[in-house]
């Protein structure tokens, strides 16, 4: 048996992003995402920001959800060599905060510059991974680079396809360098079952988002479907996933300006059914 978005996996190996429930803070996301049966929680900075890491990894250690993802770092790229650094800083610091609340790893959002070539831009990317190596060993917590959609070449990343992940991770030929599969944002791509493929033999599939891509879209970040209620074949790149050997949470991200100003309450039930088979 499936559930309407094609997934059957157990309800304990989703985790859920904050963002999905924008309007919760850091603590109610972990009550209700525990009571509901959910494993896990990603958690964004956002909600950190307003009670610390301390209070934060109190919240999170004592739901008992495990945390996959703490999102984001990256936008490693400028045309300003002090802004690089200061990008560099700011995923040191994003790196000890998934350390306090016992994240596998950071998500990356690479960066991008209008009128700044896209393979400058890439290799800006790697150099800026590359010094946060270090940090990323000392703290024991991966770096996932997420290609994000085209549409956002131009002024948030320079990484659009699963392909170019994947060649920044082999230039830095580093385990705890990988990548994160956003159903939104790669879904299109007609190599990405060959790169799933590839990426799951070198041991560099860190990450699988799932939402859905509403058909006539009313806004291209904030109006991203419930599994099962667009047009992206869920059930297939799962299905990727799993034969490349894929085996963390299936993490569920919706930015959605509808479902936000829903009863959150209501919202999440019709997640849990969206994806529970």
């Amino acid at each position: 048996m499936t559930s309407p978005s094609g997934l059957d996996h157990p309800l304990a190996s989703y985790a859920v992003h904050t963002m999905t429930n924008k309007p919760w803070t850091l603590a109610q996301c972990c009550d209700r995402y525990a009571s509901a049966g959910f494993g896990g929680v990603s958690v964004w900075r956002n909600v950190i920001e307003p009670i610390g890491f301390g209070e934060a990894a109190t919240i999170v250690r004592g739901s008992g959800l495990r945390v996959p993802s703490l999102v984001r770092g990256g936008f490693f790229v400028s045309s300003s060599p002090s802004e690089r650094q200061r990008a560099v800083d700011d995923n040191k610091r994003c790196l000890d905060e998934a350390a306090a609340i016992g994240a596998d790893m950071v998500v990356l959002v690479p960066g991008a510059e209008p009128g700044l070539p896209l393979e400058q831009a890439r290799g800006q990317v790697a150099d800026g991974i590359a010094s946060c190596l270090p940090h990323a060993d000392s703290v024991g917590v991966r770096l996932a680079i997420e290609p994000l959609h085209p549409m956002y070449a131009a002024d948030k990343s320079c990484i659009n396809r699963a392909r170019e992940a994947r060649l920044v991770c082999e230039k830095l030929d580093d385990p705890l360098v990988g990548v994160a599969i956003d159903a939104y944002h790669v879904w299109w791509d007609p190599e990405l079952a060959s790169e799933i493929t590839e990426l799951g033999r070198q041991g560099r599939l860190f990450g699988f988002h799932v939402c859905d891509w509403r058909i006539e879209t009313r806004h291209l970040l904030t109006d991203r479907a419930i599994p099962g209620e667009g047009c992206i074949n869920l059930q297939q790149l799962d299905a990727w996933m799993a034969a490349a050997g894929f085996q963390g949470a299936v993490e569920i991200e919706i930015f959605s300006e509808e479902h936000w100003s829903d009863d959150q309450d209501a919202y999440l039930g019709r997640l849990r059914s969206a994806v529970s088979p």
